[in-house]
């Protein structure tokens, strides 16, 4: 029964995404993951979701108690990635984001992933999964949810690709692979 349920899930989960992502198609918003950049020379003071506007900022702490605040990784990409250990699509892309970051921590390139805390069974679900599955990014733990309801993450993984001035370059909604973070990445200042 439990099987039956979780496929449920998944095919509900993968149903939204695909409906989330194309019922944007036509709007140059964060949403349209394929919308064209804005000129990244462009400085934008406009904060909000959309594509070109600067990421709202935000301070949670880690599983193991440190505290980040998002404008701190000014002059890095960043990599915002909403998820829960219960997502079948997280469970997918967690290895692709590892092994991406692995291979490109020390070129300027941050993954924050932030963990709906609220949505887990119990929190200790958290740090076995990053033990099961070797993160070595940080994760960042949304007790309230507050955080993803603020960039709007209702399917889960969602992503947001950000530029070292913390502008928002893409939105994804859905799982990664190692090669198409490498390609929402390129020309990304």
């Amino acid at each position: 029964m439990k099987k039956y349920v979780a496929l449920g899930l998944l095919v509900i989960l993968i149903i939204w995404g695909i409906y989330d992502t194309t019922a944007n198609k036509g709007n140059k918003t964060a949403g349209n993951a394929g919308a064209p950049a804005p000129n990244p020379t462009t400085a934008t003071t406009t904060v909000g979701l959309d594509v070109g506007n600067l990421a709202p900022d935000f301070q949670l702490q880690t599983v193991d108690g440190q505290t980040i605040k998002l404008s701190t990784l000014r002059g890095k990409k960043v990599i915002l990635n909403f998820w829960a250990t219960w997502c079948p699509p997280c469970k997918l892309e967690v290895p692709e984001i590892e092994k991406f970051y692995t291979a490109n921590k020390d070129k300027g390139i941050e993954v924050l992933a932030v963990d709906l805390t609220k949505t887990e069974k119990s929190l200790e679900d958290v740090p076995a999964f990053i033990k099961t599955y070797g993160i070595t990014y940080p994760v960042l733990l949304d007790t309230k949810v507050e955080i993803a309801d603020l960039y709007q993450a209702y399917s889960i993984p969602t992503t947001y690709i950000l530029d070292s001035q913390g502008v928002i370059r893409r939105k994804v909604v859905g799982p990664m692979t190692y090669r198409s973070m490498t390609q929402m990445l390129k020309g990304v200042k």
